[in-house]
């Protein structure tokens, strides 16, 4: 009886054993080499737990029409000296400097320099300047 106890006992353990496998992990997560349809569900489960909301600002319309006089103000000098300082149009008579002034800051271009453009942009509340030299190129 007990010799059939011993081989009972072997054998259930050695069978345990060869039935067992190794243990993989497989990622959930596509940045990490998941499947790449479980990107749509994570993503929407991150949203659902986010709790953060930007905050507005309410603008008047005359703040915002300011807000886009600067802006178109400079995109329009902007595009006037790109293409002197990519160097496209150097016959472009640039002449005079300009200055511009947004909020807190004036900003000054100084192009009589043949070889840079300088940019220098003065915080009126403190009296920092800063000083940018775009050098043309061609």
């Amino acid at each position: 009886m007990k010799k059939l106890i011993l081989v009972l006992v072997v054998y259930l353990s050695l069978s345990n054993y060869a039935l067992s496998t190794e243990l993989v992990y497989t990622p959930i997560n596509p940045s990490f080499g998941g499947s790449a349809s479980n990107g749509g569900f994570l993503l929407s489960k991150a949203q659902a737990q986010n709790k953060h909301t930007a905050t507005r600002s309410e603008q008047s319309f005359e703040e915002k029409v300011s807000d886009a006089l600067e802006r178109a103000t400079l995109s329009d000098i902007v595009s006037k000296y790109k293409d002197t300082v990519l160097g496209e149009n150097t016959n472009l008579n640039i002449g005079e400097d300009e200055s511009f002034i947004s909020g807190d800051y004036q900003i000054d271009i100084l192009s009589a320099n043949s070889d840079a453009i300088t940019i220098e942009i003065t915080d009126l509340l403190t009296g920092k300047i800063t000083i940018i030299e775009i050098p043309k190129f061609g």
